[in-house]
């Protein structure tokens, strides 16, 4: 089964220009660090007029001041990384998955550490400065105090997330056991900030800190009910995403083909992927992404998938029929991001399947777009291709073999030349292009360093990784 046309596919919505919509993006981009900021700037303030700066001439009462600090820095934080990961379609758009995926783990990571910090001094404060006397403090603050049973067992969900996502643990944990463990964070970040909304200084100090404290509280509890559990289950109802059949495409790689009803009116573009659940006999509780491998075309949608777990093995077994739930779409490996006429298409082993949907969907002209694809042994959609080279104008060039040195991205049958060299070679107007990048963290490090080296300007580059 080949799911090729001569043109971009009918059916699909027409887009924005793409220059104003990359506007619209920078817009998001720069309210969305604006308000950050803006929340940071007000809870320091609120932290100031409370007497916080005063307080800190003293040790107990400077302890305890600091404490306070950090538990508002890390709450605000906490729930701005709930926003974070609440799939809102404004940040989602304008962000993508991979700088996204980014500032998610510097705001968590930054907010864990704050409120372990806060833990520590408004502890070590309330023991009046004696660090025999704190742990005797903890026990009573934990059992006295409104909420503390509650924010212990959060902070301990919290500690349960970090612990795992750190990259020396993730390499040992399963994908399927990571991202059940990592829903944990909504519950951590539900129990450990009640307590304050009850009891905290600066929570309850002026009704504009209240209200500010109890917008932002329900702003990141409705986006994750609205956009990661209300639409995804509606959007799922309505399309009603079956599977028609799956395709060996090699010895370790299917595609699954799938159908449902009104498929023109699902706002999907060529190159974005979507969260799928197959109700098929157990783990269908647990997403995965999975990109689109072919270019929506209102009828039908087609992924490709890597046997690299439970969850994509069992894919091998789906019947006809089985029902799929999605979240999504999501991903700014889209026409959306892009600027330019021309552009060149990168991508190693499975991270060929957006690319290949975007080769298919994207508007240009005969020799303004370039695939480059390194593959280890088999390449994938090799007669796909050919037919989008003859009839697109698509120029596609191989790089076969097993990446041959751990700082290039290029395979081993291309020894004797260097990264930089062999790209201008086949780009050689690399600068002015979009360039659209997907493999494995560390492959894609290394494309990024040589398309830097080319001249490409950092906004032309659209990445995204599939290692988690």
């Amino acid at each position: 089964m080949t799911a090729v046309t001569s043109a971009p596919p009918a059916g699909r919505r027409t887009a924005p220009a793409p220059v104003s919509r990359a506007r619209v993006d920078a817009g998001v981009r720069l309210g969305a660090l604006g308000a950050l900021w803006l929340g940071l700037l007000l809870v320091t303030y609120w932290w100031t007029t409370g007497g916080g700066v005063q307080d800190l001439g003293s040790w107990a009462d400077g302890l305890t001041s600091a404490g306070r600090l950090t538990g508002l820095v890390a709450a605000d934080l906490l729930l701005v990384q709930v926003l974070l990961m609440a799939r809102v379609p404004a940040l989602e758009r304008a962000f993508g998955q991979d700088r996204l995926a980014l500032i998610h783990r510097l705001v968590g990571l930054t907010s864990f550490n704050l409120m372990v910090a806060h833990v520590v001094l408004i502890t070590w404060g309330y023991a009046a400065g004696s660090i025999r006397a704190t742990p005797g403090t903890l026990w009573d603050l934990t059992w006295s105090y409104p909420g503390m049973l509650l924010a212990v067992a959060g902070t301990a969900c919290l500690f349960l997330v970090v612990g795992t996502s750190i990259k020396a643990s993730r390499r040992r944990v399963r994908y399927e056991s990571w991202h059940l463990l990592h829903l944990y964070a909504y519950l951590g970040v539900g129990l450990a900030l009640p307590h304050q909304l009850w009891t905290g200084q600066e929570f309850l100090a002026s009704p504009a800190a209240t209200v500010y404290w109890w917008s932002l509280w329900a702003t990141a509890a409705g986006a994750v009910l609205v956009w990661r559990v209300a639409l995804p289950l509606w959007r799922s109802a309505r399309h009603d995403l079956r599977v028609t059949s799956v395709v060996r495409e090699s010895t370790d790689t299917v595609s699954v083909y799938l159908t449902g009803r009104r498929l023109d009116r699902l706002p999907v573009e060529p190159g974005q992927f979507f969260e799928w659940r197959f109700l098929a006999g157990t783990g269908w509780t647990r997403a995965h992404p999975y990109s689109l491998s072919a270019a929506p075309d209102g009828r039908s949608l087609r992924i490709t998938v890597k046997d690299l777990g439970d969850g994509s093995a069992a894919l091998r077994s789906l019947r006809p029929g089985t029902r799929a739930l999605v979240e999504g779409p999501y991903g700014r490996l889209s026409p959306r991001a892009r600027t330019r006429r021309k552009v060149a298409l990168i991508g190693a082993g499975v991270g060929l399947t957006p690319l290949r949907s975007l080769a298919e969907g994207l508007d240009y002209a005969p020799g303004d777009a370039v695939l480059l694809h390194r593959f280890s042994h088999e390449p994938l959609f090799a007669r796909e291709l050919a037919v989008i080279a003859r009839e697109r104008g698509l120029r596609v060039v191989p790089l076969p073999g097993r990446r041959r040195a751990p700082d290039s991205w290029l395979g081993s049958g291309l020894d004797g030349v260097d990264d930089l060299s062999a790209l201008r070679h086949w780009v050689p107007d690399l600068a002015d292009r979009d360039v659209y990048v997907c493999g494995p963290d560390a492959w894609v490090t290394g494309v990024r360093r040589t398309t830097a080296a080319a001249g490409l300007p950092p906004e032309q580059l659209h990445v995204e990784t599939f290692g988690w």
